[in-house]
């Protein structure tokens, strides 16, 4: 038998759109912190979650030392337990751990779900990097991941990307699977239109946010305001 790759298995851009299944949730925000902070950014983080909803922070600062991060990450924990917003640590289960985080974003290299299950119980949310792949995003939901993250779907200067993926994944994964998907890379209120109709159940967001030229509060703002204009497609 032979094993074919995603690439060569193209999806058709109208899949999602022979079938109709179970109620989604509407499209919600997962903002991404900038890529470097300080201890002057926890106003910022105030102000951003006070532009309209937010379901997750991720803290993600590559190459940054673990101790530093948990100096910084306290004022910003408690920010996001008065907002009511999962506070998500990047990369490092033991650090997810020793901060008591809700939950953990895995990239591939990052470590296994399993092994993160194990480390920091049944109710942490484990999210993974699965780039443009649908055989890396099935055998995350087999591993246990809570969801599972596609992109990057448009150019983005926040971090080097060597995949593109298409809003097809999304209309495809959420057509055959309940465990929730995340697009990431590029998405800005303007161009994440066609990710919520395909399907997408959380928007990935950071420079959209922290770039923004009235600020944070209205950067989350605009993708309120576009997400409230998109209901979820009829699936």
């Amino acid at each position: 038998m032979t094993d074919f790759t995603d690439e060569e298995l193209a999806l058709d851009p109208h899949f999602a759109d022979q079938f109709q299944t179970g109620f989604r949730p509407a499209c919600q925000l997962y903002l991404i912190s900038p890529p470097a902070i300080d201890a002057d950014f926890a106003p910022r983080l105030a102000q951003a979650l006070e532009g309209g909803k937010v379901a997750a922070f991720q803290l993600r600062l590559k190459g940054v030392d673990d101790h530093a991060i948990a100096a910084l990450a306290p004022p910003l924990q408690a920010i996001c337990a008065e907002h009511e917003v999962a506070f998500i640590i990047n990369d490092s289960i033991g650090l997810a751990k020793r901060l008591g985080a809700d939950g953990v974003h895995l990239g591939q290299e990052d470590g296994d779900p399993r092994d993160a299950r194990k480390q920091l119980g049944p109710n942490v949310q484990i999210g993974v990097t699965c780039h443009d792949s649908r055989h890396l995003a099935m055998e995350a939901g087999e591993a246990g991941a809570d969801y599972v993250a596609f992109g990057a779907f448009f150019p983005t200067t926040t971090k080097e990307t060597q995949h593109r993926a298409e809003p097809s994944i999304l209309g495809w994964w959420t057509t055959l699977f309940e465990l929730p998907c995340v697009a990431i890379g590029g998405v800005t209120a303007d161009n994440a239109g066609p990710l919520v109709m395909a399907g997408a159940d959380f928007l990935a967001v950071s420079s959209a946010i922290w770039d923004h030229p009235e600020g944070p509060k209205a950067g989350v703002a605009a993708f309120a305001e576009m997400l409230a204009s998109k209901p979820p497609p009829p699936r």
